[in-house]
């Protein structure tokens, strides 16, 4: 069956319950950029330009948090670093709908430095559950209940917005990140594995793992997400521009079942490949879709090629930061790989933005796609000294 290889990675004692409380804590975590947008410009009476800015200091915000929540797992364990954070969580969101806007964009930084760590803590405690052979399916998978989250959480946030009004969806909002954090410190997860935890372990520098290759890795992620947020930004424009707004949702929500179906498959096969060659290919796919016009069936379609590697892309760069760092900075590798996520994804809004105002949407596909080779082939030299990935320890399973 073709289900089997799933059936004997969720057999792993706690991978289950873990990939299950990983898609209800993080639907409140991507509802939180649409929340804070549609209170500014809804509940505040401000334009989307303000909404922006606050969207933007709580994105630098995490994008510094990210790491150092991830060390400080490391060096803590789990509970203490989630209990901190889930508490400054229902601080700013039980009390975020009072402040003034000053307020606010101050507040949001904080906010998103102390975000709940759930997108790395969730990977980072798979790779100490799962045997390294199974690591590949376990972060498809992974990749895979990411990708329901996020068609889950901003349209729970757009919906509870529009019925219930900014204020109470806040609140919601703060009690869906304190079940989140809750029921992270209650399963508590291993962030090693059995054989990690039974070795001694030397304090590991910084130097030891954070190489070129590692850093132009991460420049690789980045890329990814700058491809598939441009991506997503030039198919509404498009859309918009030809009076088929009414068909974006449907069109999006196709594009994500490619890339849940693109994960399934990627996740069973015999081999995987090079983050590189997923990412590189994805980005190449991406150009030519600019070419393609008129009725919007067809742009749909001519997405399917790259859409098919999105959970696959993202998938492969997080098992290769798991095999390429210490068990002992594992949490702190997985924290710049959010950070590398977070600035790809936010920095092609206005530049992707721009390049649509100036030349059109089309354009941008071309644009967001050529960036992306362009960052593989400038990683690809770097990957060549980096060696061979050092495999990690099988953790028990029994």
């Amino acid at each position: 069956m073709a289900i089997e290889p799933y059936r004997r990675l969720l057999a792993i004692p706690g991978v289950w319950s873990l990939l299950l409380v990983g898609l209800l804590a993080r639907i409140p975590s991507t509802a939180v950029g649409i929340t804070l947008t549609l209170h500014v410009v809804t509940g505040l009476k401000l334009g989307y330009g303000a909404a922006g800015l606050v969207t933007l200091t709580s994105t630098v915000g995490m994008a510094i948090g990210s790491p150092l929540s991830g060390r400080f797992v490391d060096r803590l364990g789990l509970r203490p670093v989630l209990a901190v954070t889930t508490l400054a969580q229902l601080v700013f969101w039980s009390t975020a709908w009072a402040m003034s806007f000053p307020v606010l964009l101050a507040s949001s930084v904080l906010a998103g430095l102390l975000s709940l760590p759930v997108f790395s803590v969730i990977r980072q405690c798979l790779a100490a559950l799962v045997p390294v052979d199974q690591r590949r399916m376990g972060f498809s998978l992974d990749s895979m209940i990411v990708e329901l989250s996020y068609m889950a959480g901003p349209a729970l946030a757009v919906a509870g917005v529009t019925m219930l009004g900014s204020i109470w969806t806040m609140c919601v909002l703060a009690a869906g990140l304190v079940f989140s954090g809750t029921a992270l410190i209650v399963l508590n997860p291993p962030t090693r594995s059995v054989e990690e935890l039974q070795t001694p372990g030397a304090k590991v520098s910084r130097r030891q793992w954070l190489t070129p290759g590692l850093l132009t890795l991460l420049g690789a992620v980045s890329a990814a997400t700058f491809v598939l947020a441009a991506t997503e930004l030039s198919l509404v424009a498009t859309m918009t521009a030809s009076g088929d707004t009414a068909w974006v949702g449907l069109a999006i929500g196709v594009w994500c079942v490619y890339s849940l179906v693109g994960g399934f498959v990627y996740g069973m096969l015999p081999r995987g490949l090079s983050p590189l060659v997923l990412v590189g290919a994805m980005g190449a796919l991406t150009i030519p879709v600019g070419l393609v016009s008129g009725d919007w069936h067809w742009l749909v379609l001519a997405l399917l090629p790259a859409g098919v590697l999105c959970a696959p892309a993202l998938s492969a760069t997080v098992d290769t930061v798991s095999r390429w760092v210490p068990a002992g900075a594992r949490g702190e590798a997985m924290g710049l790989h959010g950070t590398a996520l977070l600035i790809g994804g936010a920095s092609s809004a206005p530049i992707a933005g721009a390049i649509i105002d100036g030349a059109g949407p089309n354009w941008a596909f071309t644009v967001a796609g050529a960036f992306g080779v362009v960052m593989v082939l400038i990683a690809l030299p770097f990957w060549r000294r980096s060696g061979s990935p050092v495999e990690a320890p099988v953790p028990a399973t029994a």
